[in-house]
């Protein structure tokens, strides 16, 4: 069974898209870094490794083109805020930096509260709050 999962996606300018995801606060391991090729981002209290790659050397890795993300998404990658002050907070930073807020923070479903922006390079992120004591119960 694998012990760790870590998430590698393809950028432009390394030392960008690093500066953008600082600005956010992500932090990074630098140890695990390599500079302008490749640098390791950590996120959550677990501390999940995404590797920001330079898009040739990425290419190299998956022996497969890269995705135009003007035109498309594979993934959407998601992650929770403690509350919804929280998600208005990302959601300023995301635009200080330079990040495309598609979707402005706004409930959802009656018991969400979240946002989507897409970093520098297009990938798309999404932002929620759960509130659990508004989440529907299941009819038995």
């Amino acid at each position: 069974m694998p012990k760790e999962f870590w998430f590698n996606l393809p950028v432009k300018d390394v030392q960008k898209s690093k500066a953008f995801f600082l600005a956010i606060g992500f932090a990074f391991n630098e140890p695990r870094s390599t500079g302008n090729d490749m640098v390791c981002m950590l996120a959550g209290e677990k501390k999940t490794v995404i590797m920001l790659i330079e898009e040739k050397m990425f290419a190299g890795f998956s022996q497969n083109n890269l995705p135009d993300t003007s035109l498309g998404s594979e993934l959407l990658i998601s992650y929770d805020a403690e509350n919804r002050e929280e998600v208005d907070i990302i959601a300023q930073k995301v635009i200080a930096a330079g990040g495309n807020l598609f979707s402005k923070p706004a409930e959802h479903q009656g018991w969400m509260y979240g946002c989507a922006f897409a970093d520098p390079d297009g990938h798309r992120w999404n932002v929620v709050f759960m509130d659990q004591s508004e989440l529907p119960k299941l009819k038995k």
